[in-house]
Order: C-alpha cells, then structure tokens, then sequence
C-alpha cells in the first residue's frame, strides 16, 4: 500500500512579489475608471449605491488578482456589516454598506442623535467586527498553509488598525471624539457620561489598537516561509 502524500500548501502567491509599476497600474484601471465615469454621468449616485461594491471588486482584481482583490472587498464589506448591526441594534436605521471605489464604503445614518457612548460602539463595532474577520482568515490561512489567506488577514488587521487613527472620517476620530466628549460630561457631571463608561470607552479603543497591532504580528510572514 502506497502512503498517501500530503496536500501541496498553497505556494502559488506570494506576497512580497514584484507588483505592477505605477504605469501598468494606470493602464489597467483605464477602462473601469473610463467605465465608472460613464455610470457617474448615466446614473449619478444610483451607480455608487448599487454597482460600487462590483466595481470595487474588478479593480482591485485588476491591480492584484481576482482572488485578493474578492477576499479584500470581503473584508471591508465585514468591517461595514459591523457598524451596520450595532446601529440597527440602537434603532438608529442604518443604510446598507455603499462601497467607493479605491476609497472604501460607509454605512449612513440619518438624524442619528449624538449620544457619546452609544457612537463609540457604533464606530468600534466596524474595526471589532473587521478584526473577528482577519483573525478567521488567518487561523484559515495557517491550517491550509495558503499564503493568499494569510496575506489577507494580515491587510485585514493593517486596514483596520490603520482605522482607528484617531484623526476623522476614519473610525478612530469618532471614538476619540466620543472618549473626549464623555471625559467632559464627566467633568460636568452630565447623567449620560458616568466615569465608567470613560473608563470602558478608553479601554475598547485601546485594546482594538492593541488587538489588531498583535494580529498584524502574528500575520507576518516570516522569510523563512516565502
């Protein structure tokens, strides 16, 4: 009886190798980018809403292939999912996730009053829920030994850490100015800022940072695995 040999891990992509020179990349987006122009002008903001988030998958496959580019949509479209429940969950009718091309997506929200404590859990539901996704990539990643997962578990912890800059519209400069806000209704003693949701609004914004800065570590891959 012959032994059965292992599966071949996944060694056809690598993330370090040479990518497209800045022409090739100008080259390839030529024809989405003339074909985005064409919905902008058709159909306004209709085209964005409904036909970004497959736009957004064909450029990004254009510049780094069908598979990364499908799996790094995912991931922003998870990282969106989580603002968009932790809204609805507050009764505040969130919009569906609408993806802009090379610059991401948002989650809308109308007339949503300023409540300091409940936005800093809408604004880090999005990197917590973006994290959760990473981090099953990578465990996916590391049984398969697929460097492609791995690669994009790794993006998935940089793209939501890189998040939480605390300088707005990134999701980091809403939770530090909710952190800010309920440090001051504390100091008035305002009835919805009591000392330990400042104490909980600094610790979920510091353990995020600290959470996916780890996951980034441990979805490095070292050279000895290239």
């Amino acid at each position: 009886m012959e032994p059965r040999s292992a599966p071949e891990p996944d060694y056809d992509y690598s993330p370090i190798k040479a990518g497209p020179t800045w022409r090739e990349v100008l080259r390839r987006l030529f024809a989405p980018l003339v074909a985005l122009g064409f919905l902008l002008f058709k159909f306004g903001a209709f085209a964005i809403k409904f036909f970004g988030i497959f736009i957004s998958v064909g450029g990004y496959a254009l510049i780094f292939g069908w598979r990364f580019g499908v799996g790094f949509v995912a991931l922003i479209l998870v990282h969106e999912l989580g603002h968009f429940v932790e809204a609805s969950r507050q009764g505040l009718k969130p919009s569906l996730p609408v993806f802009i091309p090379f610059l991401g997506a948002y989650v809308a929200m109308k007339n949503a009053p300023f409540d300091p404590w409940r936005n800093l859990l809408v604004s880090a539901a999005g990197p917590f829920a973006g994290g959760l996704a990473a981090l099953g990539v990578w465990i996916a990643g590391e049984a398969l030994d697929s460097r492609l997962l791995v690669a994009l578990a790794y993006t998935g912890f940089l793209l939501n850490l890189f998040n939480l800059i605390p300088l707005r519209p990134l999701d980091g400069g809403f939770i530090w100015r909710s952190v800010k806000a309920l440090h001051h209704g504390r100091r008035e003693r305002v009835a919805w800022a009591p000392a330990w949701r400042l104490g909980a609004g600094t610790l979920i914004y510091g353990g995020l940072i600290a959470t996916l800065a780890l996951g980034m570590y441990l979805a490095h891959l070292p050279q000895d695995r290239l």
